[in-house]
């Protein structure tokens, strides 16, 4: 499945999650939420997935951490927050390079509708 499938499906199963509870729970609940659904999909997802910084050819473990990776291939940046901004994209657009992936969501579910906490954001795609 390529990167736009796999957002497809992904966004699908977030309004999914979110539709249930709505807004106000915290991030955690929703991460836990949105892994299941996915699992459930029958998709390989990583949850709280490490990537290591490489620095001068020396490999530092920084303590990046992607909230989820499904499929080796698409990040998923969850967030239960008043409003997005500039640091959560520079955290999604940072896991990118250091994974070598070519698209993220960052998915902020402290919204009325879930559309309005969509950003689709892309490396190189």
């Amino acid at each position: 499945m390529v990167e736009n499938q796999l957002s497809g499906l992904v966004i699908n199963r977030a309004i999914k999650v979110h539709t249930a509870p709505g807004p106000g729970l915290l991030e955690s609940s929703y991460k836990e939420c949105l892994y299941y659904e996915l699992q459930q999909s029958g998709l390989y997802v990583e949850k709280e997935k490490p990537l290591p910084l490489i620095y001068e050819s020396v490999k530092l473990e920084c303590g990046y951490r992607v909230d989820l990776l499904v499929e080796n291939k698409l990040i998923v940046e969850v967030k239960s927050v008043e409003a997005v901004n500039n640091v959560h994209v520079a955290q999604v657009i940072t896991c990118l390079k250091l994974s070598g992936c070519k698209l993220g969501l960052l998915i902020n579910f402290n919204v009325e509708q879930l559309k309005q906490g969509l950003r689709r954001i892309a490396n190189g795609l």
